[in-house]
Order: C-alpha cells, then sequence, then structure tokens
C-alpha cells in the first residue's frame, strides 16, 4: 500500500448500521493534511481501491475537502463509492450540473447536513438519503421518517440517516424516530460496577479456554473444555478450514487443529470469538468495533515495527477493548476472571501504560477529528503515510473476516 497520497491525508472511518443492527457498509473519511494543496481525486480513488474494488462492499467517502471533493465528483468515481455532498454544495447552483452528472454516471449521492435554503429543482432527485446529526433531530419530520424540503410548494421527502451516535441509547431512538441507518459508533454507554458476576454463562467455556491457553495447558484439558460446547467447536472448525486461514488440507478434528494453530493462533482465535459472542443485536455494532480495532492496533504496532508478542497483545487488546460493553462490568471487575497480560490490564483497566497511546488514536480515528487524529499520531510519532496504510490493511483484514 506503498501510495504517496497517503502521506498526504488522514483517514477515519466508521459503520453504517441499519435497523437491524447490521453493519450495511463503512464511512470512510478524508481530510487532506494540508488545506491549500491540490490532490488527485485518481490517486485517492486508486490508494482506496486496495480495500474496496469495483462491485466490491459499498463505501461512504465523507471528503472533508470543497476543493478534493468538488474535482472528485468531476471524475465520477466508480459506482461502490458513495458520495456524500455537504448542503452548502447541494444548494450552490454553480454546482449543480456536475452533481446531476454524477448521479446520471450511476453514483449514488448522499445529502449531508440539512440545506438552509431550498435545493434546486433537478439536483433533489439526486440525493438517496440526508445524512442529519443526533443533536439536531428535533427538526427530522417524524410523520414521515425522512426530511423535508418544499421547492415551488412541492413537497418531497429524503430517507434520512442519522449522525452523531455516540451510545446504544442514541440509536434506538434515532431508529424509533425513522432513521433507516446511523452512523457512528454506539461505544460510549457508561459502566456501573454492579458487584455481581457477569451474567453471560454461554461465554464462560470461552473464558475457561483462554484461560488455559494463558497457562498452556495440555491438549487434552482443552480438548475437554470445547467438548463441552460443540456449537463452538464447529465454528472452530469451519474457522481453521475457512479460505481466509489459507491451510491447503482439511482439518477434520479438534486435537489436529490445535496443533495446527498453536497456542498464539488458538488465544487469537478465542479472543475473536469472545468478541463476537453477544446474542445482543445491539451489541452487532459494538463487536464490530472490537473486531477492527484489534486489527488496526496491530497494523499500527506493526508499522512502528513492534516484536511479535507486542503485536499480538496489541491485537487482544483492541479485541477486548469493549469486553466491559457485553457483559456490563467495568474492566478491573471483568479482567478477574480473564486473563491478559500486564500490558493490557493496564491499558484496558487503568489508562496507562505503552498501549494507552495505540488507543489513543485508535479512539481518534473512530472519532473522525483531524485535530485528534493529528495529535495522537504525532504523539506517537508515527508518519500518517504508516497510520493510514494500518488503516487500510485492517480494513482489508477484517473484510476477510466477515
Amino acid at each position: 500500500m506503498d501510495h504517496p497520497i497517503l502521506s498526504q491525508i488522514a483517514l477515519a472511518y466508521s459503520p453504517v448500521i441499519d435497523r437491524q443492527r447490521n453493519v450495511i457498509a463503512t464511512r470512510l473519511s478524508v481530510f487532506p493534511l494540508t488545506p491549500d494543496t491540490r490532490l488527485s481525486p485518481a490517486a485517492l480513488i486508486e490508494a482506496l481501491e486496495t480495500v474496496w474494488p469495483a462491485g466490491g462492499p459499498a463505501v461512504w467517502l465523507n471528503v472533508v475537502s470543497e476543493t478534493l471533493l468538488h474535482d472528485l465528483i468531476l471524475s465520477k468515481p466508480a459506482p461502490q463509492w458513495l458520495v456524500e455532498i455537504p448542503a452548502f454544495m447541494a444548494t450552490d447552483p454553480a454546482n449543480a450540473e456536475a452533481i446531476c452528472a454524477l448521479h446520471s454516471h450511476g453514483s449514488t449521492l448522499l445529502l449531508k447536513g440539512r440545506p438552509l435554503t431550498e435545493l434546486p429543482r433537478e439536483v433533489l432527485p439526486c440525493f438517496k438519503h440526508a445524512i442529519i446529526d443526533f443533536s439536531e433531530d428535533r427538526r427530522v419530520d417524524q410523520t414521515t421518517g425522512g426530511v423535508g424540503f418544499n421547492p415551488d410548494g412541492v413537497a418531497r421527502h429524503i430517507v434520512h440517516v442519522q449522525a452523531g451516535v455516540e451510545t446504544v441509547a442514541d440509536m434506538e431512538t434515532s431508529f424509533r424516530r425513522g432513521a433507516m441507518a446511523v452512523l457512528g459508533w454506539p461505544i460510549d454507554d457508561a459502566i456501573h460496577d454492579s458487584g455481581k458476576p457477569a451474567d453471560q454463562p454461554a461465554l464462560q467455556v470461552i473464558v475457561q479456554l483462554i484461560d488455559q491457553v494463558h497457562r498452556q495447558a495440555d491438549i487434552e484439558d482443552l480438548e475437554n473444555t470445547l467438548k463441552r460446547d460443540p456449537p463452538l467447536a464447529y465454528k472452530l472448525m469451519r474457522y481453521i478450514n475457512s479460505p481466509a486461514f489459507g491451510l491447503s488440507v482439511e482439518i477434520s478434528s479438534f486435537r489436529h487443529a490445535i496443533m495446527i494453530l498453536g497456542y498464539q493462533r488458538l488465544k487469537r482465535w478465542l479472543a475473536l470469538l469472545l468478541a463476537t459472542a453477544s446474542k445482543d443485536p445491539n451489541m452487532r455494532p459494538v463487536m464490530f468495533a472490537a473486531v477492527r480495532r484489534g486489527l488496526l492496533m496491530e497494523e499500527l504496532a506493526r508499522a512502528a515495527h513492534a516484536d511479535d508478542e507486542t503485536r499480538g497483545e496489541l491485537f487482544i487488546c483492541g479485541v477486548f477493548s469493549l469486553l466491559d460493553r457485553m457483559f456490563m462490568q467495568p474492566f478491573p471487575q471483568l479482567l478477574k476472571t480473564i486473563p491478559v497480560p500486564e500490558r493490557v490490564y493496564q491499558a484496558l483497566a487503568e489508562g496507562t501504560g505503552p498501549y494507552e497511546p495505540y488507543f489513543k488514536l485508535v479512539k481518534a480515528i473512530e472519532g473522525s477529528t483531524l485535530f485528534d487524529i493529528r495529535d495522537a499520531a504525532e504523539g506517537m510519532l508515527m508518519d500518517f503515510g504508516d497510520v493510514n496504510a494500518g488503516i487500510l490493511r485492517a480494513l482489508a483484514a477484517a473484510a476477510q473476516l466477515d
């Protein structure tokens, strides 16, 4: 992923979540690091196509630069790129011809923000959805589930998507008020110490296996534990025989699987499984975030030339970083039952230690603000080319897991 443009931008990502709580697309935000520098939209698309090729999954492009976005619109990118257009650009008659041409090209356009003036009549049908911030939801037309516009007295409505969603309660409120999807990470719910053990009996076998792997218990002990949960054993076999794992021979027994995986790779798989095991539909976006955090922290460590042990621990750290939401327990209490390395414990339970800067950078990338991303990257002395290449590698790996 050696694309020169990656050193000239900052990337951030967030999910697009539908009413069934499934993540249906990725929103990718693009920030030019130097506003006065004119960037090539073709170079940008070329770099991003390493993850999202033609015919692949949908991506919402949020280009936070009027100049770059204008040039991108004129370049007519392939239809897998859903292009967000700010309301102030959509209402400007000077942009009407280019917007209509992009729509005619087959691109899906998204209106970002509520217009302060009417859209030109020919432009309004070009937009599939309007993106409205959660803080402005009081202005959403709740009778139609859409955002109303009235050029020349003709009522039209565009179904809205809610941005700025930060908690599960925000997400539920948005859907109740008619949003067709939400943008953002519903992971900021406060966690309170209940003083009770986590009521997740279906996850206890995974926790026990992680403990056994951590202690490098005998294969017989691992095998006996796994036999208590046949569906878990089936998932392991399906995983190890999947194309993503890349084996040339079929694995037919759990003992053979453990021998092929080894303790460290088995621990990695169990961490993924634990972070994606909740049955609560509202946890699907949270589980989605946890897996991507693990992959991104691992890739950032690779870019920083960290050793294998550090990369493995940062993967575990990221994947486990939202278990407190799943178990509804604060980390100091939760990690009494789930063994983790000391540096992982420091980051999760105390917000300290050598992994805390990685956490800061990952959360900044999820938060999609250039100031925070720049501050966190500079704090780690990381080049934006390395950071962005790590983001793209992590998202590519996540797509394979999906």
